[in-house]
């Protein structure tokens, strides 16, 4: 009996140090380069560091970069925080459906995204189409350097949607009498609301939920209604003329926004991967936060923090509490 006891209560230690040691593993989450991305990769590292009392980092990287890095299980970076698809489909096909080393959390928020201009400049010019910028008349007011040619802001480098933004200018007919650009995004916004500001005209890839529809008064152009059919991107990693062999005639379909993972963390951490499978956002709410953060200039720590303080029966239902 003695040697029973003894045999349970060591199984009993090494169980206890085995949980301590994956609720000690640091957990690292991928930090984009646009502002709802930033704000939930701050939120799940204060809910991981203040309520499952583990630990957590952020780490730079683009898309590519966190689903490898996912994939790889080993650390490094652990967390996609806002995978938009279907621009980037093809990482998902890769490592969620291909490899099956990286999850999806079950509960995305909707996004919609398009081609924003200001509205006052829209009714001006009667420009409420996509097609409405494809003639050399509207193009020259939409030229800022003076080059003949009208600057449309296509996305960041790295970005899935920049791709298909560039396939769908050449396609809709606008590379014919615009330059399209891929300047980072704060940067591109910077110039577009200079621009709002003096009265020029501007026209660039936008999305909601984002800081820029609370900041400007914008309209997204109209497209054509999003048709499988007439939606063929083909990735690069695909084929090396992937630019070539795209074609897209229609609006993007509406997008699905969820929370990536490294399957690993349901081995490392638990309690970590039980709250990405559970956490869900609201549309609304990010776009509050992004407001916080890039107009008002609050920091993203302290802006979810507040959100906690404010929803702690929200989060306790993440944590299944």
């Amino acid at each position: 009996m003695k040697n029973f006891i003894r045999t349970a209560m060591c199984a009993a230690m090494l169980s206890a140090t085995a949980n301590v040691a994956l609720a000690q593993e640091k957990v690292m989450v991928g930090e984009l380069n646009w502002a709802g991305a930033k704000i939930i990769a701050n939120l799940i590292e204060a809910i991981i560091t203040e309520k499952l009392g583990g630990q957590a980092g952020l780490a730079p990287g683009t898309n590519p970069v966190i689903y490898k890095a996912m994939d790889r299980g080993k650390g490094d970076i652990d967390i996609h925080p806002d995978s938009w698809l279907p621009n980037q489909q093809n990482l998902v096909d890769q490592y969620v459906v291909g490899n099956k080393t990286v999850k999806l959390n079950k509960n995305p928020y909707s996004g919609v995204s398009g081609y924003c201009v200001p509205r006052e400049f829209s009714e001006k010019h009667n420009i409420k189409s996509i097609f409405d910028l494809s003639t050399p008349e509207v193009a020259k007011l939409f030229d800022s350097n003076g080059d003949g040619k009208g600057e449309f802001w296509v996305g960041a480098p790295g970005w899935g949607s920049t791709r298909s933004n560039s396939v769908k200018a050449r396609d809709y007919g606008i590379t014919a009498f615009y330059e399209t650009t891929t300047e980072e995004l704060a940067v591109a916004y910077a110039k577009a609301g200079d621009a709002i500001k003096k009265g020029k005209g501007v026209v660039f890839y936008c999305w909601q939920p984002h800081y820029v529809f609370k900041l400007h008064d914008l309209v997204m152009l109209e497209e054509p209604a999003y048709d499988k059919a007439k939606y063929n991107l083909i990735e690069p990693s695909q084929d090396k003329e992937w630019f070539k062999k795209s074609k897209i005639t229609s609006g993007d379909p509406k997008k699905k926004v969820h929370i990536a993972y490294s399957a690993s963390l349901e081995k490392r951490a638990p309690d970590v991967a039980r709250l990405l499978e559970n956490i869900s956002l609201e549309r609304d709410t990010i776009s509050s936060w992004t407001h916080a953060v890039v107009v008002l200039k609050k920091k993203p720590a302290d802006v979810v923090r507040e959100w906690m303080k404010a929803n702690p029966g929200q989060v306790d239902k993440w944590l299944g509490l």
